[in-house]
């Protein structure tokens, strides 16, 4: 058997957008449901975070989340499993008052895991894992040292992870808590990554810039053979442009071809500009392509930086400045600061 692994969905992400509404469709109605008819596939687990917001829920994302998602799998026949996330609740401390439980309970086929349970897909058990906090955990704890089951589907905060490309993870669980398991698969980190026997899954697309350059998609999980096969995302949402006119001729930089930039986020990084009137034409063709936004970047002192990953080396990402400030204030109790800053980060990275 088959079946579906996807993974921080975020519908309402970035202030309900409607490009990204209209993102999030253009990947499921063109690619992600017509992949699973091809591959016969009628079973999905989603590992959390499906709506963005914790404290509510855009009517109109509401509807539109459902025309490209929840409908769309009823009217495939397709089984989805959700376990809850810690976008899914609106307690930190609590699984109990959780978004998919109110708002999504006529769907037949959908089943929602707010505390951990077992679940057979035909002759393979697997342990559904939803966010583990304060109320949770002595029973989280206990089932995943007391299950049969060697797979374990999961939203987790694990420590030694990135969150995001070049920001670790420095609190949370350790994933040795789970060595136990052959496969743990876990949503959260937005960050495809994997390490002994854990694979952080990463979000199905886009979101913010910090995904820029780096894969997206979901995965297929094979019962039998007891693998993980990914399957990349062909669209995305944000692009950089470098312009340099001593590189090219007058020609090669207007003959460029910009049509894949519609109702994209585009940043033009401006490397040498020694004709002015030329920068001016090139912009304007480019907006002519109509991408949502267009940033212009004066890339006046990393000229010799080719690739974004020397960048992403060289600097110290958001997180860890200000974790770096609080300990430098000396507190006899830092964690709560830092875990507010942390959440307020987050929130700022989804606002339009």
């Amino acid at each position: 058997m088959k079946i579906a692994l996807i993974t921080d969905q975020h519908f309402g992400v970035r202030n309900d957008s409607l490009h990204f509404h209209d993102f999030f469709a253009k990947f499921y109605k063109e690619f992600f449901f017509p992949y699973l008819e091809e591959q016969g596939i009628d079973t999905i687990i989603e590992l959390g975070d499906i709506f963005d917001r914790r404290k509510y829920v855009n009517f109109d994302t509401l509807g539109r989340c459902r025309d490209y998602w929840f409908d769309e799998i009823v009217r495939r026949n397709i089984e989805l499993h959700c376990i809850i996330g810690n976008h899914d609740i609106y307690f930190k401390n609590t699984n109990r008052v959780n978004a998919p439980s109110l708002l999504l309970g006529e769907y037949p086929n959908m089943r929602v895991y707010d505390t951990p349970t077992e679940v057979t897909f035909d002759d393979t058990e697997i342990l559904m894992m939803p966010w583990i906090n304060n109320e949770n955990y002595d029973k989280c704890m206990s089932m995943a040292n007391e299950t049969d089951a060697t797979i374990m589907m999961s939203h987790l905060e694990l420590t030694g992870f990135e969150m995001y490309r070049g920001a670790v993870n420095d609190h949370g669980l350790s994933h040795k808590v789970f060595e136990k398991f052959d496969l743990v698969c876990s949503g959260h980190f937005h960050h495809k990554s994997s390490k002994d026997n854990i694979h952080y899954l990463g979000s199905p697309y886009e979101m913010t810039w910090s995904d820029y350059n780096d894969d997206r998609g979901f995965h297929i999980f094979d019962t039998e053979e007891k693998s993980l096969t990914y399957v990349k995302n062909p669209y995305r949402m944000f692009y950089k442009v470098f312009y340099d006119d001593t590189e090219k001729t007058e020609q090669e930089i207007l003959d460029q071809d910009f049509s894949h930039l519609e109702n994209t986020y585009v940043k033009v990084v401006v490397k040498q500009k020694n004709n002015p009137y030329l920068f001016d034409v090139f912009i304007d063709k480019l907006n002519l392509n109509l991408p949502t936004h267009l940033q212009i970047v004066e890339d006046n002192f990393n000229l010799d930086i080719e690739d974004d990953s020397d960048i992403i080396n060289e600097a110290e990402d958001t997180v860890s400045i200000i974790k770096k400030y609080i300990g430098n204030l000396n507190l006899d109790n830092a964690k709560p600061i830092e875990d507010l800053f942390y959440d307020l980060y987050h929130d700022a990275l989804s606002i339009e």
